[in-house]
């Protein structure tokens, strides 16, 4: 029995394909079917989970009742104060002491099926062309490494969530300069290969990201909003089923 978070997609999608100046120069007909023809929200979200977790590093620590400073001997005497009985300085029920349960050091990893893995990854990328967040480039056409040309591409593709490299807020004489808070992933760049060129284009620019298709997962794929692709990168992800 399917699971009632699994959506049957089937038909074909028409997704047009742009030249760099942002012009409609043709279209490609993506079967669903070339995808898996299913989106499952419950492996997706597993999928995430589990690339997040990969990503923590598990260095947090506490220090526990024996390993903070302080004596061990009893603070005062058990009987005959008038005061509550009390015992070494270093319980966690006295300011400077160590924790109760504090979390130590560990190792959050663990690992899906592959083939599970590559499903939730085939899942997203119909996902973004079903919701008709993919676009098409035919080619970037970049000769040279060049961050304001990759940012008139993007900006005819209408993508007007990229604006360009990224700024910086002038400081004034005297104050200390803030740390740039991080813009979130709006774009992600798919190339059939490693293209250093595309990719030193556009590693400059906020909220832009550049991946090989090999290097594909659905943490990656789903993160961003929208989804451009090379017509080269289109085809070797349909060809790797």
């Amino acid at each position: 029995m399917a699971s009632p978070l699994t959506e049957t997609v089937t038909g074909t999608f028409s997704v047009p394909v742009y030249n760099r100046q942002g012009q409609e120069v043709g279209a490609v007909t993506v079967d669903a079917n070339d995808f898996g023809g299913k989106i499952s929200a419950r492996l997706m979200h597993d999928a995430v989970v589990m690339y997040l977790a990969n990503k923590r590093q598990g260095t947090h620590s506490t220090l526990r009742r024996g390993e903070v400073a302080g004596s061990t001997k009893k603070v005062f005497r058990q009987k005959g104060t008038g005061n509550a009985r009390i015992g070494t300085k270093r319980t966690n029920k006295r300011r400077g002491g160590g924790t109760s349960k504090g979390p130590k050091p560990r190792d959050y990893r663990y690992a899906m099926p592959k083939q599970a893995l590559r499903s939730a990854t085939r899942m997203a990328i119909l996902a973004k062309i079903r919701d008709n967040a993919a676009v098409v480039v035919d080619d970037f056409g970049l000769g040279a490494i060049k961050s304001k040309e990759m940012a008139g591409i993007l900006k005819s593709l209408n993508l007007r969530d990229v604006a360009g490299p990224a700024r910086t807020t002038p400081v004034a004489e005297g104050e200390t300069p803030k740390k740039p808070r991080k813009k979130n992933l709006t774009l992600l760049i798919g190339t059939d290969k490693i293209d250093p060129v595309v990719y030193k284009s556009a590693r400059n620019l906020e909220g832009v990201k550049v991946l090989p298709t090999a290097d594909f997962n659905a943490y990656e794929v789903l993160r961003p909003k929208r989804l451009v692709l090379t017509k080269a990168a289109l085809e070797a992800l349909r060809a790797n089923k």
